[in-house]
């Protein structure tokens, strides 16, 4: 799966429960909250006034890191 700005945070989350952990580090603890799993990860970035590209930028290394 790639995972873009577009991506909802319910099929980040379905994809990889580890992901959860950089949304929560970064200030996203609203990751168990129902209401934000239809949000893509741009749209929950700019609610908490968090830099999307940064996060992105994570959740991509976390999951190449993975794969190796």
């Amino acid at each position: 799966m790639e995972i873009t700005k577009n991506t909802t945070m319910g099929e980040m989350l379905e994809y990889d429960r580890g992901i959860a952990v950089i949304l929560m580090q970064n200030g996203m603890h609203c990751v168990g909250c129902p209401a934000s799993i239809g949000e893509s990860l741009e749209e929950a970035c700019m609610v908490h006034g968090i830099d999307c590209d940064e996060v992105l930028a994570q959740i991509k290394k976390y999951i190449a890191e993975k794969k190796d």
